[in-house]
C-alpha cells in the first residue's frame, strides 16, 4: 500500500459540497438579512453566493474559506453587525446543517482503518462543527485526528495542521494522503510532502485540480484501489 494515513476535507470531501451547503447558505444568508431583500443581495454578493441559482459560485472564496473569513465578509455589509456573533453563529448553525455524505461513510472508514491507516480530518471551518458534524454522521470515533482552523495549527493552504496529524500520528508526512476538493487542501499537502488526492464532490473541475494532484478522482470511494494500484 502507498500510504499509512489519510488526511480528509471536510466540506466537498467527506461531505457532498453543493448537496449540503447551497440551500443552508440561502437561508443563512436571508437570516442575516432580517426581511431586506437589497441586504440579502449585498451579503450574497460578499460571499459569491448566486441568490437565483441558490448556489457558491465557482470563485466565491467560501468553498476553501475559514468560517472567521465568511463572517467578516457578512459583517462588513450588515449594519452594526458584531463579527464575533455572527462567527459563533454560523458555527452553531452549520453544527446542525443537514449533512450529504459523498459516501456511505462508515462501512467505506472502517474499511480503511481495517487495513491499518490512520485518519484525521483537517477543515477550514471550525472544530466545534466539524466535531458536531462527525458526531451527527456516526463516525467522529474513527478519525484519529479533527482538527479546525482555530484548532491551533493554522490553517489551509498553510501545512503546519496536516504535519500535526502526521507528528501526532507518528507517520512520515511522503506517507500521507491529503484528500480534498479544493487547491488550498492539495497546496497544503504538497507543501507538507504528502501525497495528494483530488475528487470532484466539491465545487472544483479538474481542469483546477489537476495541477496540484497526484491523481483526481469522482469521490473518495475510489481511493481504496489508487492505494494498492
Amino acid at each position: 500500500m502507498r500510504a499509512d494515513g489519510l488526511l480528509f476535507d471536510k466540506d466537498g470531501t467527506l461531505f457532498d459540497f453543493a448537496a449540503t451547503w447551497n440551500a443552508w447558505a440561502f437561508d443563512a444568508i436571508h437570516g442575516f438579512a432580517a426581511g431586506d431583500s437589497a441586504l440579502a443581495d449585498r451579503i450574497a454578493e460578499a460571499l459569491a453566493f448566486d441568490l437565483t441559482a441558490k448556489q457558491f459560485r465557482p470563485d466565491s472564496f467560501v468553498i476553501a474559506g475559514t468560517n472567521r473569513e465568511a463572517a467578516e465578509a457578512v459583517a462588513a455589509v450588515v449594519p452594526g453587525a458584531d463579527v464575533d456573533a455572527i462567527e459563533i453563529k454560523m458555527a452553531q448553525d452549520a453544527a446542525r446543517a443537514p449533512l450529504v455524505p459523498a459516501v456511505p461513510l462508515s462501512p467505506y472508514l472502517s474499511g480503511l482503518r481495517a487495513k491499518g491507516l490512520k485518519l484525521g480530518v483537517m477543515t477550514n471551518d471550525s472544530e466545534f462543527s466539524a466535531q458536531a458534524q462527525l458526531d451527527g454522521a456516526g463516525v467522529s470515533g474513527l478519525f484519529d485526528f479533527i482538527a479546525g482552523f482555530d484548532s491551533g495549527y493554522g490553517a489551509k493552504p498553510d501545512p503546519e495542521p496536516l504535519l500535526a496529524f502526521a507528528d501526532k500520528l507518528e507517520l512520515a508526512p511522503e506517507r500521507v494522503v491529503m484528500v480534498g476538493d479544493s487547491t488550498h487542501d492539495l497546496i497544503a499537502g504538497r507543501r507538507a510532502g504528502m501525497q495528494t488526492v483530488a475528487v470532484l464532490t466539491g465545487v472544483a473541475l479538474t481542469e483546477e485540480l489537476a495541477p496540484y494532484a497526484d491523481v483526481v478522482l469522482p469521490d473518495i470511494g475510489h481511493i481504496t484501489d489508487w492505494l494498492t494500484a
